[in-house]
This record gives structure tokens, sequence and C-alpha cells, in this order.
């Protein structure tokens, strides 16, 4: 399944460090963070809750590829969005947050 970029924060990692680093270490691509997209809580496993922050950032360099952790990466437009088979609550967020691709 399709979904952004993402991950935990280290000990002392502020939220804006650690996804500049996530997004470098899945997709190869260098970001500024601009500001919060949005929040999310999601249920994880054994009765964990993840509350997960996602950012609008302007890329700064870098190329584009899958990390080791994925099979392919790929910029996508919102026509391309909807052939996609993407986790949970992914599409439902990115458009209650305004920030689906054009």
């Amino acid at each position: 399944m399709w979904s952004i970029p993402g991950g935990r924060c280290k000990p002392d990692e502020t939220a804006h460090d650690a996804c500049v680093r996530e997004v470098a270490e899945e997709t190869g691509v260098i970001v500024e963070v601009l500001r919060s997209a949005g929040r999310v809580t999601r249920d994880g496993p054994g009765g964990v809750l993840y509350d997960i922050e996602d950012f609008v950032c302007s890329v700064r360099g870098g190329e584009l590829q899958a990390g080791d952790d994925a099979a392919e990466a790929r910029w996508v437009t919102r026509a391309q969005l909807d052939d996609l088979d993407l986790a949970p609550g992914v599409f439902e967020a990115l458009e209650s947050w305004d920030v689906l691709p054009s």
C-alpha cells in the first residue's frame, strides 16, 4: 500500500528534524519544513495509539528513490492518487488538511 514518508522522533529530536531525516532516509529527497499540515491519531499494535503530525515541505535537493523499506517512490498528481492503493486514512487526512496534490 502507498503512504507518505514517516517515522518516529529520536530522543531529543524535534518533530521538524525527524521529518527532514525520515524523508531523506525513505526517499533520498532533502526537504525544508514549511509548516504543519495536520495531526491524526492512529491505532497501533497492542492497543498503542500513535500521535502523527505531518508537515508541508519544500524540496531542497536529492533525487527521489525508494528507501530500503519501500518498493517504489514517486510524485503523483491528484488524478494518479485516485488509482493508488493507499494506506487507511491517508486520503482522508490529506483531504481534510487541504493538501492534496493538484
